[in-house]
């Protein structure tokens, strides 16, 4: 029997699965796919530094802290990337390990005594997120994770919707964009941008491990079923839909980590992608 508690697990598992596969199908057409790994583990250290500061971890700053060091991790990668000197792998699996390694010493150090440890950084608990209520003028208005990860679906949805034709371009060829007139540096740090922002609005619920299943691999499989992009698109948000549900159900059936199913099971869709697949995506 489905009850309002299992109903509102479900949808929270949904938009948040949703909001992920968007910013993940450019990630990966730009074989940047681990930038999202990346973002989602450096946060953590974002996370600490403004609770440090403000000591509440019900204040709207943790999510600027986060957001911030999620672009700071950018910003570092690509640093180190155009010195030349290492190459773009090496530079995020230099960067990313680094902040985190450092948010998991603050924590263990600084925050010990508050709700705020390793395992829900990296797994979440979904079954916890409908307890934390959103209210307005004393009205209750929903799980707090849903208006938040609803928000960041309706910023990913909206940027685009309304800079389709730019990413598209950016992606497959910047030199044709550049002659255009886009800059394909500031659609790569906008997409950077709302990376950083969907993870930091999807991890409280889900963690970061499911935040990177999400972003990535219901894109690649959808790379290998769609011959268009706005294909690739529609069948990432499929896939990533279908995951939750199916992933919940067996979490719940099986009596084992929400999280860790959805995230399975976004790996089983994908070798039935593979078996699938015929012919190669076209750029347009």
């Amino acid at each position: 029997m489905i009850t309002s508690l299992h109903l509102e697990i479900i949808i929270i598992a949904i938009v948040a699965a949703v909001t992920c596969s968007l910013p993940g199908v450019f990630l990966v057409l730009r074989g940047v796919a681990m930038m999202s790994d990346a973002i989602s583990h450096a946060i953590l250290l974002g996370i600490v530094l403004m609770f440090l500061i403000v000591q509440k971890l019900d204040s709207p700053l943790l999510l600027v802290g986060a957001t911030l060091a999620g672009i700071a991790t950018v910003l570092c990668t690509e640093k180190i990337i155009r010195s030349k000197r290492l190459k773009q792998d090496a530079a995020i699996g230099l960067i990313f390990p680094l902040f985190f390694s450092v948010g998991v010493i603050l924590v263990s150090q600084y925050a010990r005594n508050v709700h705020l440890d390793i395992d829900m950084v990296l797994l979440g608990e979904l079954a916890f997120a409908p307890f934390n209520r959103f209210a307005m003028a004393g009205i209750d208005c929903g799980p707090y994770a849903l208006w938040v990860a609803g928000m960041a679906l309706l910023i990913n949805s909206l940027f685009i919707r309304i800079f389709y034709k730019e990413l598209v371009l950016t992606t497959f060829d910047a030199t044709v964009a550049t002659l255009a007139g886009f800059s394909p540096a500031l659609f790569y740090y906008a997409l950077m941008l709302i990376t950083s922002i969907t993870a930091v609005a999807t991890f409280d619920a889900v963690g970061s491990i499911m935040v990177v299943a999400l972003m990535i691999t219901p894109a690649a499989t959808a790379y290998l079923l769609a011959r268009r992009i706005d294909q690739m698109i529609a069948i990432s948000v499929v896939f990533a839909s279908f995951s939750a549900i199916f992933g919940y159900v067996f979490a719940s059936l099986a009596d084992v980590s929400i999280a860790g199913s959805i995230a399975s099971m976004t790996g089983i869709f994908f070798i039935f992608g593979l078996f699938w697949s015929k012919a190669p995506l076209k750029h347009f």
